[in-house]
């Protein structure tokens, strides 16, 4: 046998064993919805039964706490995306030397654990009034996960032809026009990631938030504590629904990309003729 066909198997070996580890997990927690079982597992199975979802209906605590995740992702999401996207062009441009010093400063807070930053941001704030809820947590999150957009941004810059900046600034552009019609639009792919990555970054997140959120409990803190006094089934609901949601954007995100491309092919094709 060959050593590329050896390879190749290979690769497909790691990748079945690496998927599969990945989403039984997933299916477990899934299954475990429909077991008739006031404990989250599917052994030993004790019937088929819908009413977890029923008592994740009426559970009002955990979907106020979701409800806040929400809220603070969103919060995260209109701060930290604009400074992550004006460090990143700050740091693509700037050619002094303090470059490699501000670089890591900005990354500092991806090497800081969750819980300094939340015991350090409650600290610092409450001396200036504010305490803890959802601003606090919004502010808390913002300070490491605007590091996370910077590098997506800044990796997608490394890549741009600066020539297209000086040429629409030679035929009479602005510094806004150029930034809104010619980097922006080359940046949209990286800012749409980073701006995915920064809700999930927020709406998962848990050392941080726990010490900054004040009343405001988020879904996390909320399943933290409910491990504690009695995890039910209904966890496993609200996770399901959340996976098939998920799937079902990543499926239309997924399409609408074929299509777009589809139209560029054939746009492209026609001009050729």
């Amino acid at each position: 046998m060959k050593s590329e066909t050896i390879m190749r198997w290979g690769i497909r070996f790691y990748i079945g064993v690496f998927f599969t580890y990945l989403f039984i997990p997933l299916v477990i927690m899934g299954a475990a919805t429909f077991n008739d079982s006031r404990f989250p597992t599917v052994s030993p199975w004790k019937g088929f039964t819908l009413k977890w979802f029923e008592a994740l209906a009426q559970d009002s605590a955990m979907w106020q706490a979701l409800w806040t995740s929400i809220i603070v992702a969103a919060g995260v999401l209109v701060v930290a995306v604009p400074i992550g996207i004006c460090c990143a062009l700050f740091l693509s441009t700037y050619q002094g030397k303090g470059k490699t010093f501000l670089y890591s400063l900005m990354m500092s807070p991806l090497l800081t654990p969750g819980v300094i930053v939340g015991i350090s941001t409650l600290i610092f704030w409450k001396g200036m009034g504010v305490n803890g809820g959802v601003v606090l947590t919004v502010i808390a999150q913002t300070t490491f996960i605007a590091a996370y957009v910077m590098l997506m941004v800044l990796a997608r810059l490394q890549r741009f032809d600066r020539t297209l900046e000086n040429a629409a600034l030679s035929l009479g552009a602005n510094q806004w026009q150029t930034f809104r019609r010619i980097l922006l639009p080359y940046l949209k792919p990286a800012v749409i990631s980073a701006a995915a990555i920064a809700f999930l970054q927020s709406f998962e997140n848990y050392n941080t938030t726990l010490f900054v959120k004040g009343y405001d409990t988020t879904l996390t803190v909320y399943i933290a504590s409910k491990v504690r006094t009695g995890l039910t089934p209904a966890v496993n609901a609200l996770g399901l629904i959340m996976i098939l949601t998920t799937i079902v954007v990543a499926v239309m995100f997924e399409l609408k990309r074929r299509k777009e491309a589809a139209k560029t092919a054939a746009a492209e094709a026609s001009q050729e003729q």
